[in-house]
């Protein structure tokens, strides 16, 4: 990742609540899913970022008042990135996320998210086939 010129904003579990569709599912909103992973922070004086993955523009509202790190923007067209950019207006970093192509990053760059993930560079990655001979 980092030799081709990206950078990765988190590197596992670990490093960064991110805090998904099926999370806030389980912790009745995404209220409670944030309330949840600020009480083991403090509980366990461990300190990261929030991120909360959204849907569409209610879900961006609710994540900006909940004063997040971060908001993924998942499996949003074009026009909802934009319509998110200007909702959010620079108070929180937007991450565009989901069905994001090579063929299709630029567009998205242009809708003025602040990162923008690209989930095949590292799940869809092709194995480089190298074997070693030893030769008597």
């Amino acid at each position: 990742m980092r030799c081709g010129g990206g950078d990765n904003h988190r590197i596992g579990l670990y490093d960064m609540f991110l805090i998904k569709e099926n999370h806030i599912a389980a912790a009745g909103g995404m209220r409670h899913a944030v309330d949840r992973c600020r009480r083991y922070m403090q509980a366990h004086n461990f300190q990261v970022e929030i991120e909360v993955e959204t849907q569409n523009s209610d879900d961006v509202r609710e994540a900006l008042s909940l004063d997040v790190d971060r908001i993924m923007l998942d499996n949003m067209s074009l026009a909802e990135m934009r319509q998110s950019v200007l909702l959010v207006h620079g108070r929180i970093p937007l991450e565009a996320s989901g069905n994001v192509t090579l063929a299709t990053v630029r567009d998205i760059a242009e809708t003025g998210v602040d990162f923008i993930s690209v989930g095949s560079l590292t799940h869809s990655a092709k194995a480089l086939d190298i074997s070693l001979l030893l030769r008597s």
